[in-house]
């Protein structure tokens, strides 16, 4: 066995594999970027989307949850005409209703982050599989459709069970690095 096969497409996306996919994160605004990002990837490839990274992150103000929070039509608008990024008005809308939704969990939950919010659907410990291939790496779950659902209920849009799968996955809530893959082994 060696590296998951999907990282081997581009150096970028092994770049993506071996320093980012599958680590836990717990930082609030970068769990946003990569909730985000997973928007943008539906219907496209992924590849597409770390093309574009740069360019969202310039858009989003790195992702600053405040900034995107406070983004008006009138911004959406404007990054409508921006090529450099994935123009969706429904995903752009998307961004920025998630980024109040993530906001104002503290006075609809018991949690006072985004964090601390997602990582007590896996007591704050990574769900660990042990895929020997690809075909083995399912695209949801019980915990994505869960997720999904209660992500939904707090007024989160793009966020059906297969984007939450992949959301898990890039955070380190879920590990699916194949079995033999070097980047298992540090998660």
């Amino acid at each position: 066995m060696g590296i998951c096969p999907w990282a081997l497409t581009s150096p970028e996306m092994k770049t993506y594999h071996d320093q980012e996919w599958g680590h836990p994160e717990h930082d609030s605004q970068k769990l946003f970027e990569l909730l985000s990002l997973e928007t943008y990837q539906a219907g496209l490839s992924w590849q597409t989307v770390l093309n574009k990274r740069a360019a969202f992150r310039r858009d989003f103000a790195d992702f600053s949850l405040a900034k995107v929070a406070a983004m008006t039509t009138t911004d959406i608008e404007q990054l409508l005409t921006d090529t450099t990024i994935i123009r969706n008005r429904q995903k752009l809308m998307a961004t920025v209703n998630n980024a109040q939704v993530i906001l104002a969990l503290p006075t609809k939950t018991e949690f006072s982050d985004f964090n601390q919010y997602l990582w007590h659907y896996v007591d704050g410990k990574p769900q660990i599989n042990y895929p020997q291939t690809s075909q083995e790496v399912p695209a949801q779950s019980r915990l994505s459709q869960q997720i999904s659902a209660d992500l939904k209920k707090l007024g989160f849009k793009f966020v059906g069970p297969t984007i939450c799968y992949s959301f898990l996955q890039a955070v380190g809530m879920i590990d699916d690095h194949l079995v033999g893959c070097p980047a298992k082994s540090q998660v």
